[in-house]
């Protein structure tokens, strides 16, 4: 079958062996390491990716030794003991005719514990320890760890290792002078600073031999004050070639860093002009990264020269098919990774195990799985009801679909999505759009009857065997003296109606929705990419160290005022990993964020509102409410009088924050258990 993404798919030749194609599942930590069950989770999660037709798959990082660890009971991989467990994730892998490599990462003064170690005794703004400087002894035998973790892997299986050199954890560390102040053999020059990479990779390939993989993942954009120049990075890059490596992967960012590099604001693939600018110094094959979510992106870069290869690691998560799916032209079927962090780096730094918002399967493939109904079995209830379509609608009625079940969706609208409607119009979420597109293509592929402009009856409900509630929520109008005033709006009318406002507004309300809507009324008519690196401060020649120049702040024309009830800090909405970047936009366009707000008032004049004792009117053209929701229950509580038994999941059953990631959840593990 002829293929419109025949870069991606051409197979890749390393020498001694061949990657089926040119996509890396890039390494992300998931919880599944320090699993207590001996990694078959972990092994089925891999064999997923495996037979999806990744090329070459990285794991989530192990550490060398104790010292390296990022948490006191994080994974290590440095015994045979370890490594014989590690066998059963590598065969379910090469069952599926795929290749896995081990990613060794040592922390160094990103670890959270006492015991950390870096190049120098200075502390990270993100850690709360200050480790220990290394000694030269320390430094000798942690090269020595590297190599015998690399050995163990090759014993366990693995067909490689990545050496974890970017993203500011140990290697990083001694590479940049922003935290190596060392004035011995391993800091002071460049050429000193590199030497414990370059020592690692050659220790490494002394005792794994010629025949396997060693990538090396290079930080060729740090982001931070001190950070590499262009310069320094090809430097080092084809010292590593020298050195033995096969293979570069970029790394864009110390997690230090105050610059999105992969939340769904960045523009996809917005930094593989970085790997571009050091592929043509270099003749091991490189990979790009970041924010490639689409089989069409990563061709462009491939087809354009970019990059040998492309890392995804959030897409594989999303959709374990993404490969096979484009090999059989259908990736449009792709349920597409939109960015959001909530259900994977949110959790993986709460210390839980990461899934996926969009695939709650992830990473639970052996517990949530969808098994196909008996159909010879006469007393199973197949015809279901599902009324509304958002997204715990569309999850639960799919996947019900998908086992068996003859679903009817009904919808009172004339589209599916439900918020997922509302989301996409946010500057920065226009991924979400991608979920619905899937959902559109899942509907008529497990063939649920979509009954659009259809609104549920009872008398019409009684007939089914099941009936499921998801009918969403509505704006919760708070009780503030004139709020029904011209001026004020609710979040869902201004977005789903494209409404223009006036150049004075306040916001109502400093959760997620909030947050949103602000950004929206703040955002610049400048969308291309160079703009968006521009704002960001990020130098695209590379000539400032570590990629970032001095910048002035982009103030918007429009004077915005975003506002909540409760004391303590404002704007940074509720996702663990995302809301520094919210509120860092919102600050750099001039937004004013209060807390601690008492609404007074509304009338001609404006908002009302006491802060400290102290009362104060805002002169705004118009007030929009984002105070919140409550569920739209009118349906489920004439069931409940009739007496009519149903299911009800998603914001019709608690309306909170907008939180796709529990409609969603609920929805396919509710389609499980039926």
């Amino acid at each position: 079958m002829a293929t419109q993404f025949s870069h991606l798919l051409a197979p890749l030749d390393l020498g001694f062996t061949t990657l089926r194609n040119r996509v890396l599942m890039g390494s992300m930590h998931t919880g599944l390491e320090e699993a207590k069950d001996d990694y078959k989770k972990m092994a089925a999660f891999y064999a997923a990716r495996a037979k999806g037709g990744v090329g070459l798959i990285v794991t989530g990082g192990y550490s060398p030794n104790f010292r390296g660890r990022l948490h006191p009971f994080s994974s290590q991989f440095s015994s045979k003991r370890e490594a014989n467990k590690h066998k059963k994730v590598t065969a379910a892998v090469h069952a599926e005719g795929g290749k896995i490599a081990l990613q060794l990462l040592h922390a160094g003064r990103y670890g959270m514990h006492p015991c950390a170690q870096s190049a120098s005794a200075i502390r990270s703004p993100i850690s709360k320890f200050t480790p220990s400087e290394m000694s030269h002894r320390q430094i000798l035998n942690t090269i020595k760890a590297f190599a015998n973790s690399a050995k163990l892997a090759k014993g366990a299986g693995y067909d490689g290792v990545e050496l974890m050199g970017s993203e500011g954890y140990l290697i990083n560390q001694f590479i940049c002078e922003r935290t190596n102040k060392r004035y011995d053999q391993w800091g002071i020059s460049y050429e000193n600073r590199i030497r414990l990479p370059l020592e690692i990779v050659k220790s490494v390939r002394q005792q794994v031999g010629e025949d396997f993989i060693i990538i090396f993942r290079l930080s060729m954009l740090d982001l931070v004050e001190q950070g590499s120049t262009l310069e320094e990075v090809i430097l080092l890059a084809n010292e590593l070639e020298k050195a033995g490596v096969t293979i570069i992967n970029s790394g864009i960012g110390w997690h230090e860093s105050r610059i999105p590099t992969i939340a769904t604001q960045v523009p996809r693939a917005a930094f593989s002009w970085v790997t571009e600018k050091v592929r043509e110094s270099v003749s091991v094959p490189l990979v790009t990264c970041n924010r490639i979510n689409t089989p069409e992106v990563a061709e462009q870069i491939l087809a354009s020269g970019q990059a040998d290869m492309v890392s995804m690691a959030r897409p594989f998560l999303a959709d374990p098919e993404f490969v096979n799916k484009a090999e059989q032209n259908r990736s449009q079927e792709i349920n597409t990774c939109i960015g959001c962090n909530q259900a994977c780096l949110d959790h993986v730094f709460k210390g839980k195990r990461a899934s996926c918002i969009v695939n709650p399967q992830a990473c639970y493939e052996t517990e949530l799985v969808l098994t196909p109904l008996d159909l010879s079995n006469n007393s199973n209830k197949r015809k279901i009801a599902v009324v509304g379509s958002g997204p715990a609608g569309l999850a639960v009625a799919t996947s019900a679909a998908e086992r068996g079940f003859e679903v009817d969706l009904f919808e009172q609208q004339d589209h599916v999505g439900g918020q997922f409607n509302l989301a996409m119009q946010i500057p920065g979420k226009e991924e979400f759009k991608e979920t619905i597109r899937y959902f559109t293509h899942r509907i008529e592929k497990t063939g649920v009857n979509l009954l659009l402009n259809t609104p549920a009856t009872v008398e019409r409900l009684k007939s089914y065997d099941q009936i499921i509630i998801s009918t969403g929520v509505q704006p919760r109008v708070p009780k503030i003296e004139g709020v029904d005033h011209p001026k004020v709006i609710d979040y869902q009318t201004l977005i789903g109606g494209n409404i223009e406002l006036g150049q004075k507004v306040a916001v109502i309300g400093a959760g997620g929705i909030g947050i949103d809507v602000a950004t929206m009324l703040t955002e610049s008519e400048e969308t291309s990419l160079d703009g968006w690196l521009e704002d960001w401060g990020i130098d695209k020649s590379m000539s400032h160290a570590g990629g970032l120049f001095p910048h002035d702040e982009h103030v918007s024309k429009r004077q915005v005022w975003v506002m909540q009830r409760k004391q303590g800090r404002v704007g940074k909405g509720p996702g663990k990993t995302t809301g520094w970047i919210h509120k860092r936009t919102l600050e750099k366009r001039g937004v004013e964020l209060l807390g601690g707000v008492q609404y007074d008032k509304i009338d001609d004049q404006g908002l009302h509102i006491t802060m400290e004792g102290q009362s104060r009117i805002l002169d705004v053209d118009h007030i929009v409410l984002c105070a919140g929701q409550t569920s739209v229950t009118s349906l489920s509580e004439s069931l409940k009088q009739q007496q009519i038994d149903f299911h009800i999941i998603g914001g019709a059953d608690l309306a909170g924050e907008l939180d796709a990631k529990r409609a969603i959840r609920q929805g396919v593990e509710l389609a499980a258990n039926l």
